[in-house]
């Protein structure tokens, strides 16, 4: 395992740090580590247009076709029969 020196904290971030592993009952070193995993290990967020083009290219545009009422030509019931 590697060890990891970091340098020049803020003095309210260290302490943030000693509060936070005190409430999950662990030791600063532990809950330094878990950050860090938690950080890096998850996996990437996409964004909104990423998550869209992500999705399969399945049916036929017909099938996401609006039905406004019963007026429409689908000659199937309006929305709110």
């Amino acid at each position: 395992m590697a060890n990891l020196l970091v340098r020049n904290l803020d003095d309210a971030l260290v302490q943030n740090l000693r509060e936070q592993a005190a409430a999950h009952g662990r030791s600063v070193e532990a809950e330094h580590r878990e950050i860090l995993a938690q950080a890096l290990f998850q996996p990437k967020k996409l964004s909104f247009a990423e998550l869209l083009m992500s999705m399969p290219d399945v049916g036929d545009d017909a099938d996401f076709e609006r039905r406004n009422d019963v007026t429409d030509d689908s000659g199937g019931p309006g929305v709110f029969d």
